[in-house]
């Protein structure tokens, strides 16, 4: 069944490295043909019909639409999903107004661009009450400590299942995502029509992942000011509509809520496959295509492969320490040795994002400590890889991506400019 657990067999981290890499070539180098033939044509329609022009949160709508697709192929979602990333409010949706499709004759031209499959995924997207949905319906519905005890006792589930043929339906993780999500799926209401409209579970699941990419593109500080997340557990409850765009570029506090995403994503997951390794022990092994079940439900790399969830507090502390570190260079109150201490007190709170270990390494370079440089190189270019999307909004992932490798580069040479010419002749990665 198209459903992907973790393996057990683990490559090597320079391996993983070099594959994650590999992966993201393409996009770093523009050659969107060699990602799927028929992708540059996907972007040009876009363009054709204006999403270029439209502003998008944190750049163009364009942008922000190509950025999705990128993710979810990073994270090896199946095409149509990819595709559903790439067009994902064509015809306008619950979040944002930016209908470049008319949904009532446009349905049969987005379908001859993307395909049946991915069509049906799109107008599901953008007809369904997402905020609910997601938020109200799911992840408001779980506490933290409950979903870190869920996640633990799934997988000790998960692993019966498979290996003994042992299946408890009473038990409260699978009760409470029974409850939640019934295998039978989820009837919304049509955002526009009131209509009744039935969602499968590993649809619902898709669109939960798909949040996932789409909030860790485009959220930054802003979104903060907007809705007054200073908790940082992103509850929307604040309406300060008068915040200025784009604020002072600061990292946003989104990271709790999409860890909480994962989570949630992991258990519905765990609970896809234990129903259906029941069904096959009762010689069942067809595909229930009403269910949806020919629909791929991959694990993102992120949040350890979300199974981990990151407090709220521990994400606020880390990110101010970040601030204060990177901030701190240009007015010398900390010093080198100052700015390591609180980037390595931000990474220990918080060590699911990539770019304070790469200000890290470049600390350990200029000091000459090539092999810790290349370690906090090799791990911070790893998790930017593993995002396909910058926490640090300041610069591009792509030029973020670029900066982490010429470090890993310059550490394995084990040399570093010391001169500021020096430092702007950097850029070259072989």
């Amino acid at each position: 069944m198209p459903t992907s657990s973790i393996s057990s067999s683990q490559p090597s981290q320079d391996q993983y490295l070099k594959t994650l890499l590999e992966s993201a070539r393409p996009f770093l180098r523009g050659e969107l043909e060699f990602v799927d033939p028929k992708l540059p044509s996907l972007v040009a329609v876009l363009r054709s019909v204006g999403a270029g022009e439209c502003w998008h949160k944190h750049g163009s709508f364009l942008d922000h639409l190509v950025d999705i697709y990128k993710i979810l192929k990073l994270w090896k979602a199946q095409d149509s999903v990819c595709l559903c990333g790439l067009f994902h409010s064509a015809y306008s949706n619950s979040y944002v107004n930016l209908a470049i499709f008319d949904p009532s004759t446009g349905r049969d031209t987005v379908r001859d661009h993307v395909g049946e499959a991915a069509e049906r995924l799109i107008h599901l997207f953008c007809i369904v009450p997402r905020q609910p949905l997601i938020h109200d319906d799911l992840l408001f519905k779980y506490s933290d400590s409950e979903l870190v005890e869920h996640l633990k006792v799934s997988e000790v589930s998960l692993r019966n299942a498979k290996e003994k043929g042992v299946f408890d339906g009473d038990e409260s993780w699978r009760k409470k995502v029974q409850a939640l999500v019934p295998a039978s799926g989820i009837t919304i209401k049509h955002i526009k029509t009131g209509e009744d409209v039935l969602v499968s579970r590993r649809v619902v699941a898709v669109f939960l992942m798909m949040t996932m990419a789409d909030f860790s593109d485009q959220l930054f500080g802003f979104q903060d000011a907007l809705f007054d997340n200073s908790n940082g557990r992103l509850e929307f409850s604040g309406n300060s509509f008068t915040a200025l765009w784009p604020g002072d570029g600061k990292p946003g506090l989104w990271l709790n809520s999409i860890s909480r995403m994962g989570a949630i994503y992991s258990l519905l997951v765990r609970e896809e496959e234990i129903f259906i390794e029941e069904r096959k022990r009762g010689n069942d092994n067809g595909l229930d295509r009403d269910r949806d079940e020919d629909l791929e439900l991959v694990i993102p790399p992120v949040f350890a492969k979300c199974t981990k969830v990151l407090d709220a507090g521990d994400q606020k502390a880390a990110r101010e320490l970040y601030w204060e570190g990177v901030c701190d260079m240009s007015k010398g109150e900390l010093g080198l040795d100052g700015v390591e201490k609180v980037l390595r007190m931000s990474v220990e709170k918080n060590p699911y994002v990539g770019e304070p270990y790469v200000v890290l390494a470049q600390i350990c370079l200029s000091q000459g400590r090539y092999e810790e440089a290349e370690k906090e190189a090799e791990r911070g270019l790893t998790l930017l890889l593993e995002w396909g999307s910058p926490w640090d909004k300041r610069m591009s992932w792509e030029g973020w991506v670029a900066w982490a490798r010429v470090l890993v580069m310059k550490a394995r040479e084990k040399s570093w400019p010391q001169t500021s010419w020096g430092i702007l002749n950097l850029g070259l990665v072989r």
